[in-house]
């Protein structure tokens, strides 16, 4: 259904006007979510806000987070000081289709909200993966989500999977990638409210904390010779719907080794993050309790 209206999300479409109101609109959401009825607090903003605005043309940026809730995105966008609004600096976002794409009116919704339909089980080479290759190639802004689905466990950043190193190694110009942890939204949109389900509206006076990192640094280059190198020891398993070889010379073991180098060092700048979101969450109880004890 997604490829089916694809041109829906193209800027130019009915002048652009459509897009405008339905990031504008959501944008109010997450700002209301986010400041009005709960508390954000955000660590290193300015960073995010530097890349979003003003990193320098043609170069794209690739975002990866936690998934604790269906509201991560848009609310995490929703902080104070954040062009949440701007349909023109506004995220491209690798969406769910068995959940975002069900049906044309959602389609055509998210469509226009910047969101790139992926199949779950489809494979990193994926028709829409290459719709993500062709935004990176324009030098947007694409989030990602590379644990796969929502986990709302305090718990160790899981096993990546390779979408995303994929789009890195794959990108025309090698993207800046940035790490981004939060905590809270799993109380925000609880996947088990009432009887086993989500509530139907976002749930009221919680606090968030978002912590941005910095930009990590991949030397594709040396990347890819270590990955030829290694590969000839390599253990993985052979797919038959693997393309045997991609730009570069690497065939499938090459490529899985360097996806797997790729997601294991966003894995780390995560996890070393998401120990860094806990202290500032502790703090911040600290310091509320200590406030109202006065």
């Amino acid at each position: 259904m997604g490829r089916t209206i694809e041109w829906a999300a193209t800027p130019n479409h009915l002048g652009g006007v459509p897009r405008k109101m339905v990031i504008a609109a959501v944008g109010c959401f997450a700002k209301a979510v986010a400041n009005l009825i709960n508390t954000t607090t955000v660590h290193n903003a300015d960073t995010l806000l530097r890349l979003v605005g003003s990193r320098p043309p043609g170069i794209p940026l690739i975002t990866v987070s936690n998934h604790m809730s269906t509201l991560d995105d848009p609310v995490m966008w929703g902080f104070k000081g954040f062009p949440t609004c701007d349909a023109k600096l506004a995220r491209w976002v690798l969406a769910a289709e068995d959940i975002c794409f069900k049906n044309s009116v959602l389609s055509y919704f998210f469509r226009l909200g910047k969101c790139i339909p992926i199949r779950r089980g489809g494979g990193i080479y994926q028709e829409h993966m290459n719709e993500a290759l062709d935004r990176l190639s324009d030098g947007a802004w694409l989030h990602t989500f590379p644990e796969g689905k929502v986990c709302q466990e305090d718990a160790p950043i899981r096993r990546l999977k390779w979408g995303t190193a994929s789009l890195i190694a794959r990108a025309p110009v090698t993207p800046i990638v940035l790490p981004i942890i939060h905590h809270g939204f799993e109380k925000v949109m609880p996947e088990n409210h009432m009887f086993g389900r989500r509530p139907p509206f976002p749930l009221c006076n919680k606090k968030m904390s978002i912590v941005v990192g910095k930009p990590i640094e991949f030397d594709l280059p040396v990347l890819r010779q270590m990955a030829l190198s290694m590969s000839k020891e390599s253990t993985f398993s052979s797919d038959d719907q693997w393309p045997k070889t991609v730009e570069g010379g690497l065939d499938e073991a090459a490529q899985k080794y360097l996806y797997t180098t790729i997601s294991d060092q966003i894995r780390t700048a995560m996890e070393r993050l998401r120990n860094r979101c806990k202290v500032h969450m502790k703090l911040e109880c600290n310091l509320t309790s200590s406030e109202q004890s006065k």
